[in-house]
């Protein structure tokens, strides 16, 4: 059993710890190997995004089938994030994040007003790459999935003739792609093993009673938001979340050992068509998803804003809040899937908007390593329904022969 993937990975986690606990000074030199792992998986990121998307659309053969998947994901997304904040929001209040921490008062960003905030037309003018190969040198997803539509959206305008050897091409470069994920995955327990034991060693004792109870919140919420949330969600299509999350736990197991939903996007590519999946449902619907259904990190942010503001007694009109909340539907889309992008994300929208004051940034990074682990899981639980759901709404859902139980309700 200890062969398997998840189980080394969870081996890898519980050494992680005891070298943290025990060896602080040895556990802090081994983020190496973490930062190591994360490097290589970013490698393939790019490039695997690229023809995925590019491949899928080319094999759905038609605009129409395209883009009414590409219609069904978006509003999804917009619905489910949406629904992902106002959690976040709403249990911040409720648990009373932050509330009775003593922090020395400070002023609010110094000259931040409204017309500071990221404009819609900065967010959409940046989705757009100015050369084809500056999307992939600098790994900017939206950028990427930008160009792959455009790129498969060429293809389909060939005839059907000089389209197969495209197709052809493109489905050899993803198998060879694949492999080479397949050759990094073997170095995941020793990634694990890296981040784990530097977190530990990091943040350990240090951490104040405020913020474990931040922490502790924000994995309740995180929870109940997978479980009664997206388990609406699956249940209305059809499906069974605990089952649906048995299937992929070792992609689950690899979040949580990494904290990044990035080393699962391969693993999952993969994964979701053997459940039935069409590939041109995944292909297109997942990494979109990495982009535009963060629903962890939109918990996270809107959870934070809470915290902060209880923390240094920043009163916030409900007005405001909505603001913050608006600012952050255009923020979280794209963030960087890499342990740390939703922090960086939500550093930036707190220090655009003025409101809450940026001296406790660094508060909250002390112990952001352990909340980044229930964000990219989070996120990746929530990409992978996504993916599913659509899939079924679209009519490209069809389970393998004997496979029917593998995620229909009860």
């Amino acid at each position: 059993a200890w062969r398997g993937l998840g189980a080394q990975i969870l081996l890898a986690m519980v050494l992680g710890i005891a070298v943290g606990l025990l060896a602080p000074s040895v556990a802090i030199q081994c983020k190496i190997l973490g930062d190591i792992f994360l490097r290589l998986i970013r490698t393939a990121i790019a490039p695997l995004v690229f023809l995925c998307v590019a491949a899928g659309i080319v094999s759905a053969g038609d605009f129409r089938r395209v883009g009414k998947l590409g219609l069904v994901a978006l509003v999804y997304f917009e619905l489910v994030s949406t629904l992902a904040l106002g959690t976040g929001l709403v249990a911040g209040h409720l648990l009373g994040v932050g509330r009775g921490t003593t922090l020395p008062s400070a002023a609010p960003t110094a000259g931040a007003s409204a017309a500071g905030l990221p404009g819609a037309g900065d967010f959409i003018l940046n989705i757009f790459p100015d050369n084809f190969i500056g999307a992939f040198t600098r790994g900017d997803l939206l950028q990427v999935l930008v160009v792959a539509l455009i790129f498969g959206a060429a293809i389909l305008r060939l005839s059907r003739a000089r389209r197969a050897p495209v197709e052809r091409g493109l489905a050899v470069a993803s198998d060879a792609l694949f492999e080479f994920i397949h050759v990094i995955m073997a170095l995941a327990p020793v990634g694990t093993f890296g981040a784990i034991a530097f977190a530990v060693a990091s943040s350990g004792t240090a951490v104040l009673l405020s913020l474990a109870y931040l922490v502790l919140s924000f994995y309740a919420v995180t929870i109940l938001f997978v479980v009664v949330v997206l388990g609406l969600v699956c249940a209305a299509a059809g499906l069974n979340i605990f089952r649906l999350l048995s299937f992929i736990r070792e992609e689950i197991y690899l979040v949580l050992g990494t904290a990044s939903s990035e080393s699962a996007l391969p693993r999952l590519l993969e994964r979701l068509p053997q459940l039935g999946c069409s590939r041109q449902a995944v292909g297109l619907v997942l990494p979109t998803g990495y982009a535009f259904n963060l629903d962890g990190t939109s918990i996270f942010m809107t959870m934070s804003t809470v915290f902060l503001a209880n923390a240094y007694n920043v009163p916030l009109s409900w007005e405001q809040e909505l603001g913050i909340v608006a600012v952050m539907l255009l923020t979280s889309k794209g963030a960087a899937t890499v342990s740390g992008g939703s922090f960086v994300v939500f550093a930036a929208t707190v220090t655009t908007t003025g409101v809450l004051p940026i001296e406790g940034l660094p508060i909250l990074f002390g112990i952001y390593r352990f909340l980044s682990i229930a964000v990219a899981t989070t996120n990746v639980i929530g990409n992978s329904i996504a993916a599913v759901v659509t899939a079924k709404l679209c009519g490209e859902f069809v389970p393998p022969e004997g496979a029917d139980a593998a995620t229909a309700g009860p």
